[in-house]
């Protein structure tokens, strides 16, 4: 029995596949860089404390802060939210500090999963939530476990943050009100908008 044919179509259907999620990707980094570097070149300026996020699209947001540091000679102190932002601040040889010694910052850049009209953000690790937890709990650098919950309707999303906030145990929720004072989303085809 010659299963050579089928199984080149099969092949086939999956690298047209793979090639697809590829290319789908390259178009959303080419958004993810767009918005990350209209953040940098919109937002910092020289003599500031930058808060440094984490996730994907910060990665390309320390790479322009750490250009424009070179070119322009800028002086800058980076404040990481996560290991991960250390690690790039640290990487691009980026002066490193903490909310210690500044507890003030001038600007944060930060990826979000989900913005709406009123800036109030969700970040979540953008993963999809069938995926978390099933090679066990996930856990935070801190060790605390993080518990994905998905909502079958809009809420007051102040109101259920604040709620969430007063249960015994809960550090923080992914619900980021009042926070946001600009949202610049890229697109696939490498061109930002704001809100």
């Amino acid at each position: 029995m010659d299963l050579s044919g089928p199984l080149l179509r099969v092949r086939g259907a999956v690298w047209c596949i793979s090639r697809f999620i590829s290319t789908v990707q390259k178009a959303m980094d080419l958004g993810k860089r767009a918005a990350a570097r209209h953040a940098v070149d919109t937002y910092v300026k020289d003599n500031q404390a930058l808060g440094i996020g984490s996730g994907s699209t910060i990665v390309f947001a320390v790479e322009k802060i750490a250009e424009r540091v070179k070119n322009e000679n800028l002086n800058l102190v980076c404040i990481p939210t996560s290991f991960q932002a250390r690690q790039l601040i640290t990487q691009h040889k980026l002066r490193l500090s903490d909310l210690d010694t500044h507890p003030e910052l001038d600007v944060t850049i930060d990826g979000a999963d989900e913005v709406d009209r009123n800036l109030i953000a969700i970040k979540g690790g953008g993963k999809d939530s069938k995926e978390l937890g099933q090679s066990g709990p996930v856990v935070t650098d801190n060790d605390n476990f993080i518990l994905d919950c998905q909502f079958d309707k809009v809420y007051d999303w102040k109101e259920l943050n604040t709620q969430l906030n007063l249960i015994p145990g809960v550090v923080e929720t992914g619900l980021f009100v009042n926070m946001a004072e600009c949202a610049i989303f890229g697109q696939m085809d490498g061109t930002v908008s704001t809100r």
